[in-house]
């Protein structure tokens, strides 16, 4: 795969986790923007699914320099959990995700983007 392919999607995961991050920020919280909102909790978790989907399309030595082989496989699960159990999905542990996981992610995200940008 490119270069510029993976810096591409890269970018994306990024802008996806902003996007979450101002739809949180709008609601004053994780767990109000994940109430029956019609338009939060819907967008969240379809960011959510495009972060895993395009996770599992980065090259995988790009994962493994940054130890994201398990966060990728994870992102995915999450993807396909919220793809094919739309009514079923778990808030309190999307919830979780969005607390603990995004931040990690996006932190090791920004450092994958620098160092493309570098060569």
């Amino acid at each position: 795969m490119s270069k510029s392919s993976n810096y591409a999607r890269v970018k994306f995961v990024l802008k996806m986790i902003g996007n979450i991050e101002t739809i949180i920020k709008r609601h004053g919280s994780i767990s109000d923007s994940l109430e029956d909102d019609i338009e939060a909790k819907p967008a969240i978790l379809m960011s959510l699914m495009q972060i895993g989907e395009t996770i599992n399309k980065i090259d995988t030595d790009i994962l493994e320099e940054y130890f994201l082989i398990d966060d990728a496989k994870g992102a995915y699960n999450v993807r396909n959990f919220i793809a094919h159990d739309y009514e079923g999905v778990n808030i309190q542990l999307i919830e979780l995700l969005l607390e603990d996981n995004i931040p990690k992610l996006k932190s090791k995200f920004i450092d994958i983007l620098t160092e493309l940008n570098q060569n």
